[in-house]
């Protein structure tokens, strides 16, 4: 009985003796192995000072600094810490602040408001100048809870490209919500621009300093020898494609101006210049305390500078569309390279329905056809794609159209690295059936016969425009425009993202696009634009006027060139500057000049200054008419040109 009992307190102690040997281990763990109890028992005695990254710079194609970094400081605060006999009245004269305001700036709704609180962190006061810095820094030690924090701002030394450079701002709270920790309140975050888009390349990686505090809040060493300690990581230094001396000389031809231009490298998608105007200086955007009343000033202004014109204006593309129009046509087998329309100075679209064409040489082919861009000839042709499968059924043929468009990159939007791009516009058979319902007639070929030369309900951004000079200069493919080129770690080059080294090809044969290129070749060489021709640069291109029924008509171009060996393809858009042979060819013709030969030739600077000085922001109205809300939107409108330029 005796040796039972024995076996069963033996047993027991065993029981006892594993428990307190796991109970041991398991204190070990906590506190010799595992710091991370240790750590929090020490939180009181420490503080985390985060250590921001330095910025991604950006640079243009060529090298040349666009964005920099600057230092700003802010002063931080933990409440628990500051000393309530310290002196505040030496605190706020070294800062150059009021009693008041440090009262309001230290005391927080620490209750209620959850961004806040009393043993963490927060910004006391935000971008102080290095001046008002380096006199407090000497008295900081007096004041227990304070440390400055150091932080980069942007410069920008290229006063130019403002809209593609973009600016930073403050996070907001839903940026802190969405970003899963890694921004916190008072951070900046890219608001617009290459700034906005490369967000995550640019911003780089915080770093973070543990540090150990006296019972004064004085910093007193490294908190575990500095183990927990992590050094920020830059972000990566961006090469863009602009060039900015061409982006600068594109904007001075823009100046007291309302439109866009979009310059690209037709064999890479690369984006040149891209030019909204009005435009502004992007240093206005610098954090400092006078940027509120600037962003105010540039939000009120009535041209609506903050607006990017070059990728979010949808305009009624005019006659240039008529390039698109052959392509689509001979790819669907409603006209061939051949096909001729006798052209008499006029269109019968119906018995009452005439359209006027001016008198130029009978269109044999599709390329005289753009050469002289007839309207008859491109009238005559849209009415073939639509009813090419039977003029009772304009829906299938319209549909197709849309299809091939869309492959073109057209009525959708491209996929620029750019924020806010809009897809532009090209009405389907359900939008018509919409309009035009059956009850009330329907509609056929003839209701939408506008859209042949570029009016009426179609829409396209300045930057589709350019897409579409590059496809025909590269005989039927493109890469999606974009500003990424490369960017840099150190001394290692980091390739674009993968998707704008892929060639699209939108699947119509390279011959029609020959056919077209060779047209606007004969445009420029013998055709609507003879007066923008280039000695010794042959150029390819298509004017177009769009008609604006409440002022002067609108002016476009689009261009490549050279036409053998293309390194520039171009469309400009100015609002209220009437034919497109007026400015906007010209403009796209200084702009090819100086990119392929670095200067303007004697006989044509004339020209040039002409074009600078002239001042379209103000130009007085065909008629009286109500101004549009916003006055950027163009207008829709079904009726064509009175000149098929």
């Amino acid at each position: 009985m005796s040796s039972q009992y024995k076996e069963r307190q033996f047993t027991i102690l065993m029981v006892f003796g594993i428990a307190g040997l796991i109970l041991l281990l398991r204190a070990f763990y906590l506190q010799i192995w595992d710091s991370t109890f240790k750590v929090k028992a020490d939180a009181v005695a420490m503080s985390k000072y985060t250590r921001y990254p330095a910025r991604g710079l950006i640079y243009d194609r060529n090298g040349e600094l666009l964005i920099n970094n600057s230092p700003v400081y802010d002063l931080m605060v933990i409440y628990n810490q500051v000393k309530p006999t310290m002196d505040t009245l030496k605190f706020c004269a070294l800062l150059g602040i009021s009693k008041a305001s440090f009262v309001e700036w230290l005391n927080k709704d620490f209750r209620h408001d959850k961004q806040y609180s009393k043993i963490k962190p927060y910004v006391f006061m935000s971008k102080i100048s290095p001046e008002v810095y380096a006199r407090f820094q000497e008295s900081l030690y007096e004041f227990p809870g304070f440390f400055v924090q150091v932080r980069n701002i942007r410069s920008y030394p290229a006063k130019n490209a403002a809209h593609v450079l973009g600016y930073i701002t403050e996070v907001t709270e839903d940026d802190i919500k969405k970003s899963g920790g890694q921004y916190v309140m008072g951070d900046y975050i890219g608001a617009s621009g290459l700034e906005s888009s490369y967000e995550k390349e640019l911003s780089g990686i915080k770093g973070a300093e543990y540090v150990l505090k006296d019972n004064l809040g004085r910093d007193v060493g490294k908190f575990q020898d500095g183990k927990l300690d992590t050094l920020p990581q830059s972000g990566l230094d961006m090469i863009s494609s602009l060039d900015i001396g061409l982006q600068a000389y594109a904007e001075e031809l823009m100046k007291n101006k309302i439109g866009g231009i979009v310059a690209i490298e037709p064999k890479t998608g690369e984006i040149l210049a891209f030019v909204s105007a009005p435009s502004y200086d992007p240093s206005l955007m610098v954090i400092d305390k006078d940027r509120g009343k600037a962003f105010l000033a540039l939000q009120n202004d009535p041209h609506k500078p903050l607006f990017n014109r070059a990728i979010m204006a949808e305009y009624p593309p005019g006659s240039i569309f008529k390039t698109v129009v052959a392509l689509v046509g001979m790819d669907m087998g409603a006209i061939t390279p051949q096909t001729s329309f006798n052209c008499p100075g006029y269109f019968v679209n119906s018995g009452s329905d005439i359209r006027k064409c001016r008198s130029h040489p009978h269109p044999s082919n599709v390329a005289i056809g753009l050469q002289w861009s007839c309207n008859t000839y491109f009238f005559s042709t849209f009415k073939a794609i639509a009813d090419r499968y039977g003029y009772t059924n304009p829906s299938a043929g319209l549909d197709t159209m849309a299809a091939r468009l869309s492959a073109l990159g057209l009525g959708r939007k491209l996929g620029v690295d750019f924020p806010g791009e809009k897809g532009g516009n090209m009405p389907s058979s359900r939008y018509y059936n919409k309009i035009y319902p059956r009850e009330k007639g329907s509609w056929r070929s003839p209701t939408i016969v506008s859209l042949g030369i570029g009016q009426g309900e179609m829409l396209l951004t300045t930057l589709q425009m350019a897409n579409t000079a590059a496809t025909i200069a590269n005989s039927g493919y493109y890469y999606i425009p974009h500003f990424a080129k490369a960017f840099k770690k150190g001394n290692q080059l980091v390739e674009k993202p993968e998707k704008y080294r892929q060639r699209i090809n939108p699947g119509i044969a390279p011959e029609y696009f020959e056919w077209v290129a060779e047209g606007m070749n004969l445009v420029v060489s013998a055709g609507t634009a003879r007066s923008v021709a280039i000695p010794d640069v042959p150029i390819a291109g298509k004017t177009g006027t769009v008609q604006n029924p409440h002022g002067e008509d609108h002016s476009t171009f689009i261009a490549f060139a050279p036409v053998n060996n293309p390194k520039i393809a171009i469309a400009v858009y100015v609002e209220n500057a009437g034919g497109g042979g007026r400015y906007a060819a010209p403009i796209a013709s200084f702009i090819i000049e100086k990119y392929i030969k670095g200067e303007i030739s004697e006989n044509r600077k004339w020209r040039e200054q002409q074009i600078k000085d002239t001042d379209l922001l103000n130009v007085q109205p065909k008629k009286l008419f109500v101004a549009p809300s916003n006055p950027v939107e163009p207008v829709e409108n079904t009726e064509e040109p009175d000149i098929n330029n």
